[in-house]
């Protein structure tokens, strides 16, 4: 620790007893303090800042080599950094608090799961799905999906075939002029299906 106080220590020390003291100067004492403790206790105060500081950089210098030794191990920060957060949930589920925590839920659970209301009431779902009027119902909604799946796609693959026809009856007669398509037996049945839908 000396060699990292050389040259700190005594500059430090005259810093801190002149902000020590120049902060007292023109003031006064908080009662029941007298002139020589208030000395005393600047010195010490001066003597307390400068091993924090020296302190602080024996640590830096620490954490510098440390960094050194991980780097030279292989050690990345992202390894570490998932070292810690699995220690730190290791840590979590060892600790009291989460085992009382699980402890109780689980009681709660039990206590919740075995209550007569929790149990009336699966019973009551158990009968209603078990019941005639809802398999009816859920055959009637399972049919009528089916009805209108199978309605859609009818409409859908006869709008399809019609375009096709269309398209065919368009792509042979293009050179024509417009009134021979308005002819065709492909455009006069859709302007009798269009006409029939706004009726």
């Amino acid at each position: 620790m000396d060699s990292v106080n050389n040259g700190f220590g005594s500059a430090r020390m005259a810093g801190s007893m002149e902000g020590a003291t120049g902060s007292m100067e023109g003031g006064t004492l908080p009662p029941g303090l007298t002139e020589e403790e208030a000395d005393e206790l600047r010195v010490e105060l001066s003597k307390v800042e400068d091993e924090i500081q020296t302190l602080r950089q024996v640590l830096a210098a620490k954490e510098r080599h440390a960094g050194d030794i991980k780097r030279q191990l292989g050690i990345s920060p992202l390894n570490e950094i998932k070292q810690n957060i699995s220690k730190g949930w290791q840590d979590v589920q060892s600790s009291n608090a989460y085992v009382q925590t699980k402890e109780k839920l689980g009681q709660w659970n039990e206590s919740i799961t075995h209550s007569n209301v929790y149990l009336t009431a699966s019973a009551t779902l158990d009968d209603i799905s078990r019941s005639d009027a809802y398999k009816k119902t859920q055959e009637t909604l399972s049919q009528a999906g089916q009805v209108t799946s199978a309605a859609f796609s009818s409409m859908g693959a006869a709008i399809s075939q019609r375009i096709g026809t269309m398209r065919l009856g368009y792509s042979v007669h293009h050179s024509l002029s417009m009134p021979s398509m308005r002819s065709s037996p492909s455009f006069r049945s859709f302007e009798e299906r269009v006409g029939s839908l706004r009726k």
